[in-house]
């Protein structure tokens, strides 16, 4: 409930407490993805989960930090040539990326604690809260060993723990802005519920396409196959080129071209599903403006396609890249958002109304 009464009271600071650690997770989504494309996650190869928010403090920390730096095969195949004063601005990316985290974990877990003491968080709550707690520090080792696969044989990280730590932060922030948003007071309109069921679909499937987006960013695979429609002179390729690595499973994650080929079926099957699911929703909720909701998702869908083809088409640059990351962010806020909202609504429809074909629905 969120009327005057204290629970009430509790539940909108609550919400307001999950907002803030959305927002967060955010922000270190959008550091992280600067991280990334400045190369910079490399730069500090030790895991010191305490004594490692402190920076190099004086001349010899920063020249013992970049000696191990030397011992990396991307210092070594890459950047032989870095100087201490280049070597600062990456190290003070991948930094600023690990004390964010920090920084989310203690803006989590310290009101959580106070919450629970003073029995603000309902009990159906406080299980689901644990479990994001719980995935937030699985997130932590997730990112070292993210950052690890890339110290020894490799110049940059793995595309397989890339794609697996960005998804875990998606879902992450899809929990916890869920979890926000089911303390608001109930939508009291009826929804159709194939319009229920398509809105949480298109949850699953914006968190498919950031991961499949992750898998691309790992493999550098923007940076070739650059023309559109079309992928490797057609529009759907040979199967001789989307699967040459054996075993035939390794090509949906290391072959450039298959990844990159799925990324772009998933966006336009993604696009399909919003634009239709929005149409629905304006033909057939009564109250028409909870139909915005659907209409949004659709517009940042659309937006969020014209900007990939345009990164894709020059080649990835810096800005375009992390503003794609950005946007896809975006998307799943509209995406978690719709869903909660179309959800939570307390009326049922006909089973008759809720079975009506698109074309019968009332306008």
């Amino acid at each position: 409930m969120t009327d005057g009464s204290p629970s009430g009271r509790h539940d909108r600071i609550v919400r307001r407490w999950l907002y803030l650690v959305a927002a967060l997770i955010f922000g270190i989504v959008l550091l992280g993805g600067a991280t990334r494309l400045t190369e910079s996650g490399l730069s500090i190869v030790e895991w010191r989960p305490v004594t490692g928010a402190m920076p190099p403090l004086s001349q010899n920390d920063w020249q013992a930090e970049f000696d191990k730096y030397k011992t990396t095969p991307q210092f070594k195949n890459i950047n032989k040539d870095m100087t201490l004063d280049a070597f600062r601005t990456i190290y003070w990316w991948e930094w600023a990326h690990r004390n964010l985290g920090r920084l989310i974990g203690f803006v989590f877990f310290l009101p959580f604690l106070y919450f629970l003491a003073r029995g603000w968080i309902a009990p159906r709550m406080r299980g689901p809260l644990g479990v994001i707690f719980a995935l937030g520090a699985l997130q932590g080792g997730v990112g070292w060993w993210m950052v690890k696969s890339g110290l020894a044989d490799r110049v940059s990280v793995s595309q397989y723990w890339l794609a697996f730590h960005m998804t875990l932060a998606s879902v992450i922030y899809t929990s916890v802005l869920w979890a926000g948003q089911r303390l608001q007071e109930p939508a009291g309109f009826d929804v159709p519920t194939r319009v229920r069921v398509t809105a949480i679909i298109l949850v699953p499937l914006v968190l498919l396409q950031i991961y499949l987006g992750a898998l691309v960013a790992g493999l550098n695979a923007g940076l070739v196959y650059n023309t559109w429609p079309l992928i490797d002179g057609t529009f759907i390729p040979r199967a001789e080129h989307l699967f040459f690595i054996s075993p035939a499973w390794r090509n949906f994650f290391e072959n450039d071209l298959t990844v990159q080929f799925v990324h772009r079926m998933v966006a336009y099957t993604l696009w399909g599903v919003a634009v239709l699911h929005a149409i629905d929703a304006v033909r057939s909720i009564r109250e028409r403006s909870y139909a915005g909701g659907p209409l949004s998702l659709a517009i940042a869908v659309t937006l969020q396609a014209m900007l990939g083809i345009a990164t894709l088409l020059h080649q990835a640059p810096l800005s375009m890249a992390l503003a794609h990351q950005a946007m896809a962010i975006i998307v799943l806020t509209f995406a978690v958002l719709n869903a909660a909202q179309l959800t939570s609504g307390k009326g049922r429809v006909r089973q008759s109304e809720a079975a009506a074909p698109l074309s019968h629905m009332p306008t």
